[in-house]
């Protein structure tokens, strides 16, 4: 059943991550090369279409992510779009500590480092608030 014209997913997403305290929302794609974010976490959001995507770096693993998936990317999780639907859309999303940034060069990666570690655990699970399982699964430091 197709949900009527009116119906907004990507709203749907940044009002749910806003009420978790995830906010600094957008619209768009996923770069097309790899990066990461060494003073924020990141929340993603698939609200129309399909995308292959590498998590980890040029090392990591490649899934296939649809509309309704969401994933978290702790500081550091480097992120590549390898293709996309035509109507692919995704909504990014940020806690509300941490200043963005983009890594993209190996001569930024030893200060990232650094960085990476003062990244602090988020304080709720962008899509379930404080009972979520980002919470019970992230290792407090």
């Amino acid at each position: 059943m197709k949900p009527p014209d009116e119906f907004d997913p990507a709203a749907v997403m940044e009002e749910l991550f806003q009420a978790n305290g995830w906010g600094h929302s957008w619209r768009n794609g996923i770069y097309d090369y790899v990066h990461y974010h060494s003073r924020i976490h990141e929340v993603l959001g698939v609200a129309c279409g399909t995308a292959v995507v590498q998590f980890g770096g040029k090392k990591g693993r490649t899934l296939s992510i649809k509309a309704g998936d969401v994933v978290v990317l702790p500081a550091g999780t480097g992120h590549q779009c390898l293709s996309v639907s035509d109507d692919f859309l995704v909504v990014g999303a940020y806690p509300p500590f941490g200043t963005y940034d983009e890594c993209t060069t190996a001569k930024q990666h030893s200060g990232a480092l650094a960085t990476i570690r003062k990244v602090g655990r988020p304080k709720r699970d962008p899509v379930y608030g404080s009972k979520g399982q980002l919470l019970q699964s992230w290792k407090k430091t």
